[in-house]
């Protein structure tokens, strides 16, 4: 009796395999997502200027509820930090950086790039502006603790040339990675001021307060989108850059501050 129930349990479990196995295989690569009608998609990765931290979570929002099946993921960090990414061959599929020069810097990696918006500096401050800066010449005071980007990345070479344009020779307490640290050290008080993208100041309203670089005395930033030579989804990234130039696109980035191209 006791052989008969080995035998029968047997017969179960060989006749349940297949069918478990039929049920359980839903397994996919890390590039394919589901689109909600159970068909898989495509994951793009975006490498993207940390400047568009903000507008480019919700420009993802939008591009995934009009192209069902393709996701969209960012990883923001300083241009200069984004170009380093790619030379190493970091898997990704489109690049945004904050400037030109650094776009450019990656010809043989990337396709054409397109500019999709453009930005300006302005000086961020404390919270009610504690110590009255006025303008840029006010940053040479020796009573101010002045933060800006590292010369390497693009919101810190611009804020050099504005900086020695109107011969002002600022020495700063620390120089960041990008834009968003620079934010940081002024809003958690660390610094007295630094200089940000106009953009940036805004995503901080209520935590820093700024003063205008009047247009004279301004530099513009271009932000150039390409894909990426290395992707594993080529006609995707390239789908998605086209709309980072649509005028759905150019609308969110134009209500978080950015100028059109």
């Amino acid at each position: 009796m006791r052989r008969t129930s080995v035998r029968l349990a047997a017969l179960a479990t060989a006749l349940l395999l297949p069918l478990a196995a039929a049920c359980g295989d839903d397994s996919s690569d890390g590039g394919s997502a589901d689109g909600g009608d159970g068909k898989k998609g495509t994951t793009l990765t975006v490498l993207a200027a940390a400047s568009l931290t903000d507008v480019f979570k919700r420009a993802g929002d939008a591009y995934e509820k009009t192209h069902p099946g393709t996701k969209v993921t960012f990883s923001f960090a300083g241009s200069q930090e984004l170009a380093s990414q790619v030379r190493q061959g970091v898997p990704a599929d489109a690049l945004v950086t904050a400037d030109t020069k650094t776009m450019d810097g990656l010809s043989g990696e990337t396709g054409k790039p397109v500019v999709i918006a453009r930005n300006r500096l302005t000086i961020a401050t404390a919270q009610g502006n504690p110590k009255h800066v006025k303008d840029l010449a006010d940053l040479a005071r020796k009573d101010l603790k002045v933060v800006l980007a590292a010369p390497e990345v693009p919101v810190g070479r611009y804020s050099r040339k504005v900086l020695e344009q109107q011969h002002v020779d600022v020495k700063p307490v620390s120089q960041e990675p990008n834009v968003r640290a620079v934010l940081s050290k002024v809003s958690l008080g660390e610094a007295d001021a630094g200089i940000v993208y106009v953009t940036d100041a805004a995503a901080a309203k209520g935590k820093v307060a700024t003063v205008a670089v009047p247009d004279a005395q301004n530099a513009v930033a271009a932000y150039p989108a390409a894909t990426l030579k290395g992707s594993k989804h080529p006609e995707e990234a390239g789908a998605f850059v086209r709309w980072l130039a649509s005028s759905e696109a150019r609308g969110l980035l134009g209500a978080a501050g950015f100028q059109r191209p």
